[in-house]
């Protein structure tokens, strides 16, 4: 098919299929971690590169590849790596496009585990990090060093869902010869594609939304196919390969991808609406309420608001900690998890679970409060997600 033609939902469906001798009509799963060569000169040609072609599972799979493949026509790149989870996707970024000496300037409103990838692991390198607003353009300027290599973001962000003007990022690191990286996570390419806006590579974690049940992990980086010969080159060397299962189960997710991102989205503004009304609601932050500072952005950048509401529990109803985990504890039907993006709706409070590891003063930088909750809002019936809030919200 000439993929360029369809829009994200069609290749949701049929982008990257390739159908065996057998003529299966679903995409095949190849449950092998290597492949048979007709003779030795075959073989010779595939590992050195001068004949494509499945070697070995931990770089080369059948099933893999059409993920990789399906998921780069739908992003507008030229080529996909698959890794294990979204946390490996972005290890395999940074260590397949950096060296020691180094410098990468991200916002300061990334993922926890992102922080301590940069801080904790990365950093043992020699590869520096300097954090900044995601909102303040001119930040990102003055951070920029002779050795600035990377920039990195994530918008919308976790759990505040704050918006980077991506198209303006991008000018900046451009200037100073940077890449930009755009962690695509919370939109997918259904709402928003950041390669579209400037941005050189997108990461995707194809837990959350891309597969959509909360299943299996994986991850994705997507870019240039020069940008992604170093990514590809670690994968290879270092494996953190997505299996052949998890491929065949996030394809089947990337099918109905469209449908569940709408309704996540229709969800998540009518419960932002709701909540924005409750007296024990603070403050609520959603893209797609007018509230929200970068709303004009959001919906310059993006379709919808996305699936992902933060709020902050009223101080009148004690500490925030205890505030937050009334809500929390009171829930009846909302799982208590950090997974994001599954048909059931999640709640978790960021501060002592998805960002407990980062420093309080990291955290306090970051915006997040100890009376912040953030909600994965799902497919149940908004009714239903308000009851069982409400019952902690008003105890």
């Amino acid at each position: 098919m000439s993929e360029q033609n369809y829009q994200p939902e069609t290749l949701a469906v049929h982008g990257g299929t390739v159908r065996s001798q057998f003529g299966e009509h679903s995409e095949a799963l190849f449950l092998t971690s290597s492949f048979v060569f007709e003779n030795a000169a075959q073989a010779a040609a595939r590992f050195i590169g001068e004949q494509p072609g499945n070697i070995y599972s931990r770089f080369t799979n059948p099933t893999v590849t059409m993920f990789e493949e399906r998921l780069a026509a739908m992003e507008g790149a030229e080529q996909c790596v698959a890794t294990a989870s979204g946390m490996s996707a972005i290890l395999a970024c940074v260590m397949g496009l950096l060296k020691a000496g180094d410098h990468i300037v991200a916002s300061r409103s990334v993922f926890g585990a992102t922080i301590n990838l940069f801080n904790n692991v990365i950093g043992k390198f020699g590869v520096a990090t300097t954090y900044v607003s995601a909102t303040d353009v001119s930040e990102w300027q003055a951070a920029v060093r002779p050795n600035t290599r990377l920039f990195f973001l994530e918008t919308p962000s976790n759990p505040l869902t704050e918006i980077s003007d991506i198209a303006a990022i991008a000018a900046v690191s451009k200037k100073c010869g940077a890449l930009l990286v755009v962690d695509n996570c919370f939109c997918t390419p259904i709402l928003q594609r950041p390669l579209e806006l400037g941005a050189d590579i997108v990461i995707q974690s194809a837990t959350k939304y891309i597969d959509g049940q909360g299943r299996v992990l994986g991850g994705a980086v997507l870019g240039s196919r020069k940008n992604m010969e170093g990514v590809y080159g670690f994968l290879r060397t270092a494996g953190p390969t997505m299996s052949a299962f998890n491929a065949w189960v996030l394809l089947k997710g990337l099918e109905t991808l469209k449908l569940r991102m709408d309704a996540h989205s229709a969800n998540a503004l009518a419960l932002a609406n709701w909540l924005e009304a409750q007296p024990n609601v603070q403050r609520v932050f959603y893209p797609g309420l007018a509230s929200h500072p970068q709303h004009k952005l959001a919906m310059k950048q993006q379709k919808t608001g996305g699936g992902i509401v933060s709020f902050e529990v009223a101080s009148s109803r004690g500490s925030g900690k205890e505030a937050a985990w009334r809500v929390i504890d009171n829930t009846k039907l909302l799982s208590i998890t950090a997974n994001l993006g599954d048909t059931k709706t999640t709640i978790t409070h960021p501060s002592s679970t998805t960002h407990a590891r980062i420093t309080p003063e990291a955290r306090a930088a970051a915006g997040i409060t100890d009376g912040l909750i953030r909600i994965a809002v799902g497919l149940e019936a908004v009714v239903d997600i308000q009851n069982d809030l409400a019952r902690g919200l008003n105890k």
